[in-house]
């Protein structure tokens, strides 16, 4: 029957798959027939396969292989990708300065990137480029100013005290443990947060009743395109040759589930994004609010301010509606894959490392305590809120959120395409094919670069020999404040200034590292990303102890979690406890008693 229905189609079918076949075959005869290769002198592994080279290494499960590509063959790296395709692997912070701050109008996203982008999200700042993606970066820097997000902190404390109560409700009165998946709802938290703080709407994201498409698609978009990841490289192809018609018409036709839940997710992304966008536009021009999340946001969520903006400015400054529509689509992604990883990792690691877990409870509860106080507030410690200021300036809790996003950030690897030939000079020097030992890299026209956030965060020349261990304290003092970075300031136990070596330092925009990129593509929320992650652990972390799963299952094993470094970090739990495939979290959670406070 399938074959029945499909015969009409086959003739097209065989076009598309003729295309694909003609591009494949045309780019491996250019490979063959081309001259020596401008990039023969840079050393690095030898390709593994003939179709994906050696790229896959460095996506699927690949913290090691990464990390051993920069201890081996230096800061800039060659390497084998799709259909042979050698591209530039760079960890050295001289060069990464030029990528991304110097010569970042040579070194723009990839088209592939942009293009993949823009079919996702629509018109938003991580699939715009030149002139455009600055005016929309004008619009939307004043929008995440500390000034927004001292207002937002308190309208948005709700969200992290219900996901408190969630998880309370889970463990027993008696004091006694109860193992809790944690990725499920702080997920929801997190995209309750990045909905209410951007949107001014809530979708319900924490009440497990009322599902819906939306939330669905957000969460679910990740995994889906990861899924499509070695088909992104056709993306470009594709769409220059084949109208919004005929491509349509291919993913019908294409017997890919995994594109057919692509296509899905965006529509029900692109559907709920008008919908929300036009009752906000609606709602601000006759100065009302929409919803009960809008009317607690009172227009100080972050569309709003944008909307606000973008009214008050010039023609020649002002967005389109599908340039807004791609912001939100972006600011909501961005903002809730990321920090839902950050948030695991950190009650991952305060679950492993329990003198961590109990300093850090100590620390806020003197903070809460001091600033109760000060305030004349009556109510228990656990349940004060503290203001911006405070919550940002907590020595002990800065340090262990910064030193996650240094040794594990959420996202490991991005790509740049050299717009013109250029030359790329190295602060270390690398030993070429031919043993010399170069300063620099020529790098030809439309050569891809991968920037290596992972291997530029782990640098032990910069961050030092301990570099790759997590070890909060090299954020802090001997006396525990806050170590002012980049003003020379030795940490007392590697005896090198954080951050900088003779002067050299990563362009990042978030304490000297590449977690959050830098320059004019930098990430523009971070600022917020870590006021939630601060927000979020000062709530739980008082009254909910975290501890590693304990019991063991019906064979006698007990749950091992492994963070697979997939492009994005994914949590899993290995065999044979586990599928080593499920994203998942469990920890042992039981209420806090006096003996998890650290002892003066």
């Amino acid at each position: 029957m399938a074959l029945i229905l499909l015969r009409p189609l086959m003739p097209l079918l065989r076009v598309y798959g003729s295309s694909i076949f003609v591009f494949i075959i045309w780019r491996l005869i250019k490979r063959l027939r081309a001259p020596k290769s401008p990039l023969a002198h840079i050393l690095g592994p030898k390709k593994e396969h003939w179709l994906k080279g050696n790229y896959h290494r460095i996506f699927q499960d690949g913290l090691r292989y990464n990390l051993d590509l920069v201890q081996r063959y230096g800061g800039a790296v060659k390497i084998y990708a799709l259909l042979g395709q050698e591209q530039l692997y760079i960890s050295d912070p001289l060069a990464l300065h030029h990528i991304i701050v110097k010569e970042q109008n040579v070194y723009e996203e990839t088209d592939m990137f942009i293009m993949g982008n823009r079919l996702i999200f629509g018109e938003g700042l991580i699939a715009t480029l030149g002139e455009q993606h600055r005016k929309q970066r004008k619009m939307l820097n004043p929008v995440f100013s500390l000034a927004n997000m001292r207002d937002l902190l308190p309208v948005i404390q709700p969200i992290a005290d219900q996901l408190r109560t969630i998880l309370n409700a889970k463990i027993p009165a008696d004091g006694s443990v109860v193992e809790v998946n944690l990725l499920p709802w702080l997920s929801r938290g997190a995209l309750e947060y990045i909905c209410q703080a951007a949107l001014g709407h809530s979708f319900n994201a924490l009440d497990p009743t009322k599902e819906n498409e939306y939330m669905e698609a957000i969460r679910t978009l990740a995994p889906s395109t990861l899924r499509l990841i070695f088909l992104r490289p056709f993306i470009p192809m594709i769409v220059r040759r084949f109208s919004l018609y005929w491509r349509n018409k291919m993913m019908d036709w294409m017997p890919s589930d995994a594109l057919k839940n692509l296509r899905h997710v965006v529509n029900v992304m692109d559907t709920a994004s008008k919908k929300i966008f036009n009752e906000k536009r609606a709602a601000l021009e006759n100065e009302g609010f929409v919803g009960i999340a809008g009317n607690r946001m009172q227009g100080k969520d972050i569309m709003s301010i944008m909307l606000r903006a973008n009214a008050s400015s010039s023609n020649d400054d002002r967005l389109t509606d599908s340039e807004l529509l791609g912001q939100m689509n972006t600011i909501i992604f961005a903002g809730f894959e990321t920090t839902t990883s950050a948030i695991c990792r950190i009650l991952w690691i305060l679950a492993e490392k329990q003198d961590v877990q109990a300093r850090l409870r100590s620390a806020i509860r003197k903070a809460k305590r001091d600033y109760a106080d000060a305030q004349g507030l009556s109510s228990p410690w656990e349940d004060v809120e503290l203001p911006y200021d405070t919550l940002m300036g907590l020595p002990y809790l800065d340090a262990i959120v910064r030193e996650t996003l240094r040794v594990y950030p959420p996202t490991s690897l991005l790509s740049r395409t050299a717009r013109q030939a250029s030359v790329l000079p190295l602060h270390q020097p690398i030993r070429s094919a031919s043993g010399e030992m170069i300063s620099s890299v020529h790098v030809p026209e439309n050569t891809t670069l991968i920037i290596s956030i992972l291997a530029s965060n782990h640098n032990k020349e910069i961050w030092g020999e301990d570099a790759s261990e997590w070890r909060p304290e090299r954020w802090l003092s001997p006396s525990g404040e806050r170590l002012h970075l980049g003003d020379g300031e030795s940490n007392s136990t590697s005896g090198v200034s954080l951050g900088v070596k003779n002067g050299v330092k990563y362009p990042g925009v978030y304490g000297l590292m590449m977690t959050f990129l830098g320059g004019g593509r930098a990430c523009i929320g971070f600022k917020f990303a870590e006021m939630e992650i601060k927000q979020v652990l000062t709530t739980l972390v008082p009254r909910i102890h975290f501890a590693l799963p304990a019991s063991t299952d019906r064979n006698g094993y007990v749950k091992e979690i492994y963070w697979k470094m997939n492009g994005l970090q994914v949590p899993v739990i290995r065999p044979p406890a586990g599928d080593n495939v499920t994203a998942q979290v469990p920890l042992d959670l039981r209420k806090v008693c006096e003996q998890d406070f650290a002892v003066n």
